[in-house]
Formats: C-alpha cells, structure tokens, sequence
C-alpha cells in the first residue's frame, strides 16, 4: 500500500477551517494561461507543507487512541475540502482551448486524485473524513476471538494458517468477521452516499468511475481491459482451485469439505482466502510436492529477525545498483508491533516529505509471508524515491497497479539460489528441476489464488457504488461474488445485518483495490522483461536477477518517470510493450498447469454459479 497525503499551506489550512467550505471564484483567468498558473500554484502549496497530513496519518496509524483520530480526522477534512477545491476548479480549467499536454495532464490528475471526494455541502467532507477515520480505527482496534479469548488482528490472521482444527478456524473467521465487519455497515454506507455526491459534483457517475478514469483511459474502457485480464488467468485458477479442493477434502474428510462445488473459507489459510500458501503442505502431492526447504524454518535457524528481514530486503536493491535506505528509515519506521499501544499493523510504505523520510509501518512476524512482504513494501519505498524529482502531481506510479506490482516483481526472484546468494539456504539444498513442481504450486497458491478476490472487491465497490448492490444487499452480494469469481463460500451462514467486507482492511480504509489485481499481472511482465535483461536462459520460474545492474538502470529509468507519462510509456520502457497481458504470467505456470491438468482428469471440477 502506498501512503500519498496532500497538504496545503499554513495560511491556506488557518482559513479553510473557518470559512464557508469552497469558493467559486476562479484565482486565474479561464485560459491556457490561467490553467498553468492554477496548477503552478497548487503544486507549490501542495508540496509546502506535504508531510504534516502524513504525520497526522502516520501518528493515528502507530498510535491510536481519541487524540489521534482528532488529529488525522482534521487533517482529513481540511485536505478533502482543498482537494475538492482543486479538483472542481481543474475541471473547469480542463475545458479550456490551447492547454499544453503537461498541464492537461496535471488537471486530470488533480480532477481525479481523491479517492473520496466530499460535496460543496458544508460540514460534508469533515462527516466524510470523521467517518473514514473512525471506520480505519475501528478496523486497527478490531480482535477474533478463540476459545473465550480475545486475539487481536494481526494474531488472528497468523493463526489462521497455522490451525487446522476446523471448528477453531470456523471460530477465528466468523468472530473477527462478526466483531470488525458487522458494526461499520450504517456508516459504510453512509460514507459511500457522502462520496458519491461529491464525484457527481466532479463531473463523475459516481466514485468508482472516479476511481476507473485514473487509469488513461475511459472508466468503460478500464472494465474493459480488467475482464480481458481475469478472462486470460481464469482457467489456470480453475485448474488451481478444483486441485487444492481435492487436496482439502483428502485432509479433512466429506463432512468438512466436500471435493465438489465451493471451498470453505476459513480452509485456506487465509481471513480472507486471498493466499492460500499457507495450506500447502495439505495438498502438495508427495515427491513433486516436496520443495526441500521451509523459508520460514531458514529465517529462525539463521536467527533473523524482523530488522534482518528489512535489511536482506534492501539488499536486493542495492544489489541492482539501486541507493541504500537513508538512516531516518531505520530510526522512524514501525517495523515490529509495539507493546502497550493500539495500532495498524496492515503492511504500508510512506515517504512523508517526497524526498527521502521514507518509512514502513508493518508488525513484522519472521516468517515466510512477511519476508515476501517485505521485499514488497520496499519496492514502494524505491519508488517513492526514484520519482522524488517530479512535480508534485507527478509523485506517483504510472498507474497503481505499478506501484504495487514493483515490489511483487522482485519478489518473485527470492529463488532457491536467491536464498544462497544471501546465505539463508546451502546450495546443497537447492531443489533439482524435479522439484520444480512443488515450487510452482508453492507459488501458485498465493499469486494465483489471489487473483479472483484481488478482482471481486472493487467489482463489490463499484456495484455499491453505482447502487446496484444496496445497503440491505451488501453482504448476500459480497458473499455472492467470492461464490462467483473464487469458488469459496463462508464456513456459516451470514445473516443480514453481517458486513464481511468491513473485515477486510482495504474496504474501512478505502484503498481502491483493482491496483493489487493489476499489480499480479504486470509483476509477471515485469520479471519476464528483466529476466531477459539479465540474460536469463533457464526455467523462467527459476529466474534471480539479484546483483544484476542493468536490470536496476533500467528499472530506475522507468521508476523515475512516476506518473508523468501515462502507463503504457512506462510500461513500453520496461517491457517493450504498451499492452498490459497476463501471456507472462500464464508461461510462469505453464508446467504446472500442465500436471494439474493431469492430476484433476476424472474430478468434477468447477462449482455452482452463485
């Protein structure tokens, strides 16, 4: 996740809370003129006082309590009024003849760069902000519940792929779901009434066509190309899904887990059944499934900890060439949960000045999971950095799916000889080319298996936003789309006050999710591209370009761009190409998908439509 705060000035911030909430006055003439100088002076003010909105966030996030959420909630306010401010003036701006490309750009950005935009009502966008805010403090105060004792969150979410009795599973998932989830609904809904108004106020249908016009091209033309997307990875899931549905049923008997139709939730390892890696010694078949090696066993043998972690992470990109962290990183980042505090231990990167006061705030395990998290959370950081020098509307990926695909690429290169290379693993445990099934599968069961539920939520949002999917159907709706795209079903019955989607950080914290489903598909563009660079001649899936230069100029040549050129630019400079494809991804699985294939002859895969 990548933390992006505007800011305005001291005098601007002084009066916004006390005046009359926008403005029609236009400070500039209506003229190319007029629009460069709106958007030079936004970006200066903007960019003045960036990080006391960061630091606002930042202290709420790793300390929450009533003080905290004051604070985030007034910044909030103030920064969604002045968005608002700009956004409905850069419409304006926008219809004017003469504008010069640069400066265009600049005002779609600023037309489209809230995520949720408050009508000109007064007293909206601090309803709107006291809303969001209270909505993510709920969530990072929220605890399961297992055997009459309470556990929070980040507890939870481990513990759901370490358990294997079912009923304590089925009690882990349906309390943290009960607990989170089901007392945000009024509010959820409330806040998406506020939000959509003030998209409309925009020029938008609503907020999610808001979200879908940040992508270059239209909001239709965006849905587009996402159905083209999942059409393209959809068999190789269905394939994944009706092999570990067997392994499942083999491990916990018909009356758990049938091996027809849908998977139960809470079996895969997962809150959310979005990863499935943590079930994977429950079906990997005997021999082909055999890896060699546990990840999380090689980090508590060498003894590192969750600062080792972070520092094994930057050393793959410095290995590139790429700069070390500044020291501020290791001085202000929240890398470990702290004791005697609430906070928000979803994984996040933040770069609080735009220049180098870069953070992570992650409540580290030593496991296997968040050393693949971290090398990701990094990736933003290195991003962050590498656009640094751009205008302040250019602080960003090419599009979001980018920001979150960079760490995952790299990830993706923590190979067998990856470990060695940085001393976790002895190259005599490296796995032969007969084991290259099981590291497949390994893979498989968190990036494939992601791929439906990283397209459902924002599909979910889109339908409540555009109010085909309504207040008293939000959840059979949610349900009904993880039936429909995953092919897993809750392990109880949910009722109609239930509000599962609450339980997911991504829903009460409103971070738009269609970024992480783009970012599964362009991580594996990107890995083939710099396997090539690297000269790679080997099985793709055995590919490390770590110490690799050239790999890291040319990555930092396209992470330099941000979001000054549209994606297809910085994708065709990575890559070669300006189509997004999931051609990549599904040669990555090809012998996989081959021996599943094999394995699954005879079975009724598939399940019910919902």
């Amino acid at each position: 996740m990548k933390i992006r705060i505007t800011a305005v000035s001291l005098a601007a911030l002084a009066m916004a809370s006390f005046s009359p909430a926008y403005s029609a006055q236009m400070d500039h003439p209506l003229s190319a003129e007029g629009a460069k100088a709106f958007v030079e002076e936004v970006e200066a003010e903007m960019l003045e006082l960036s990080d006391i909105g960061g630091r606002a966030q930042w202290v709420n996030s790793t300390y929450i309590n009533e003080d905290t959420d004051k604070l985030a909630a007034y910044f909030g306010t103030i920064f969604t009024e002045k968005g608002v401010e700009y956004a409905t003036k850069a419409a304006k701006y926008a219809e004017v003849d003469g504008l010069d490309a640069d400066t265009r750009r600049k005002l779609n950005i600023m037309r489209g760069g809230l995520t949720l935009a408050a009508p000109t009502t007064p007293g909206a966008a601090k309803e709107l902000n006291d809303i969001a805010t209270s909505l993510q403090s709920q969530y990072g105060k929220g605890k399961a519940t297992l055997n009459g004792e309470d556990v929070p969150g980040n507890d939870a979410e481990a513990l759901m792929g370490t358990i294997r009795d079912p009923e304590q599973l089925k009690q882990l998932w349906q309390s943290w779901h009960d607990n989170v989830g089901a007392p945000m609904k009024d509010d959820y809904a409330r806040m998406v009434a506020i939000a959509n108004a003030g998209a409309k106020e925009l020029g938008y249908d609503d907020t999610g066509a808001m979200w879908r016009s940040n992508y270059d091209m239209s909001p239709e033309e965006f849905s587009a190309m996402y159905d083209r997307l999942w059409s393209e990875v959809e068999p190789l899931y269905k394939d994944l899904h009706c092999y570990v549905r067997s392994g499942l049923n083999a491990y916990y008997g018909d009356a758990v887990q049938s091996d027809e139709g849908y998977i139960r939730a809470d079996l895969l390892g997962n809150m959310w059944a979005q990863g499935w890696g943590n079930v994977y010694e429950l079906v990997a078949p005997e021999g082909a499934g055999d890896i060699g090696y546990d990840l999380t066993e090689l980090l508590v043998a060498n003894n590192v900890d969750p600062v080792g972690i972070a520092r094994i992470s930057e050393r793959f990109y410095t290995s590139m060439g790429l700069d070390p962290l500044p020291a501020s990183f290791w001085e202000k980042s929240q890398i470990v949960r702290p004791e005697g505090r609430e906070v928000v231990c979803h994984a996040s990167a933040w770069n609080l000045d735009n220049v180098d006061d870069l953070r992570i705030k992650m409540c580290t395990k030593v496991n296997a999971d968040d050393f693949v998290t971290m090398h990701h959370e990094l990736g933003h950081n290195y991003y962050q950095r590498a656009y640094n020098k751009q205008p302040y509307l250019y602080l960003n990926g090419a599009n979001d799916g980018f920001h979150e695909a960079i760490g995952d690429f790299v990830a993706l290169s923590v190979t067998p000889q990856y470990l060695v290379q940085v001393g976790l693993l002895d190259e005599s445990r490296v796995p032969s080319e007969d084991k290259d099934i099981g590291l497949l599968l390994n893979q498989a069961m968190d990036k494939v298996a992601f791929l439906p539920f990283g397209l459902l939520v924002d599909k979910w949002r889109w339908g409540v936003f555009d109010g085909s999917i309504a207040p008293e159907n939000y959840n059979q709706a949610w349900v009904e789309l993880k039936q429909q795209y995953q092919g897993v079903t809750p392990p109880v019955v949910r009722g109609a006050d239930a509000f599962d989607p609450g339980a997911k950080y991504h829903i009460p914290g409103n971070t738009p999710y269609a970024r992480y489903f783009l970012a599964h598909i362009l991580q594996f563009q990107f890995y083939k591209a710099a396997c090539e660079t690297a000269g790679w001649e080997g099985p793709l899936h055995r590919c490390s370009f770590y110490g690799n230069e050239e790999v890291g100029q040319k990555l930092n040549a396209m992470l330099e761009m941000g979001a000054s050129k549209p994606w297809p630019d910085a994708l065709e400079a990575f890559t070669g190409t300006r189509e997004m494809s999931a051609d990549a991804m599904v040669d990555y699985f090809a012998p996989l998908q081959a021996w599943m294939k094999e394995q699954n002859a005879g079975k009724d895969c598939g399940w019910p439509e919902a």
